[in-house]
C-alpha cells in the first residue's frame, strides 16, 4: 500500500456477505482497503473514531465503516494487525 497508511493491514479477508455486497454494487476492495489504512474511517461515531485514534497508539482493534448500496460493509483490523476483516455488520 502508499505511504499515508497509518498501520499494516495483515492477511485480508472477506465474509461471503461484504463479498457479495461489493460485487453487487461494483465496489472494489482496495480503494475502501486504503481509506481504512489511511485513518478515514468512514461513517463511525465520534467515539469510535476516537477509540480507533487510541488503538493506533496503544493498540486494539481498528473498525471502518463505507455504506454500499443501502447496506454497510465493515473493516475491522485485529489489535495485533495480522488480519483485516471485510464483513457485514450481520456477520459480526
Amino acid at each position: 500500500m502508499s505511504s499515508s497508511c497509518r498501520f499494516p493491514s495483515g492477511t485480508v479477508v472477506t465474509t461471503p456477505g461484504a463479498s457479495a455486497l461489493l460485487r453487487e454494487h461494483n465496489v472494489a476492495f482496495a480503494p475502501l482497503l486504503a481509506k481504512h489504512l489511511s485513518g478515514d474511517w468512514g461513517q463511525v461515531s465520534a467515539n469510535d473514531a476516537q477509540a480507533n485514534e487510541t488503538a493506533l497508539s496503544e493498540g486494539g482493534y481498528v473498525l471502518s465503516s463505507y455504506p454500499v448500496g443501502d447496506q454497510t460493509v465493515w473493516v475491522i483490523t485485529d489489535a495485533d494487525r495480522s488480519v483485516t476483516t471485510f464483513l457485514l455488520p450481520s456477520e459480526y
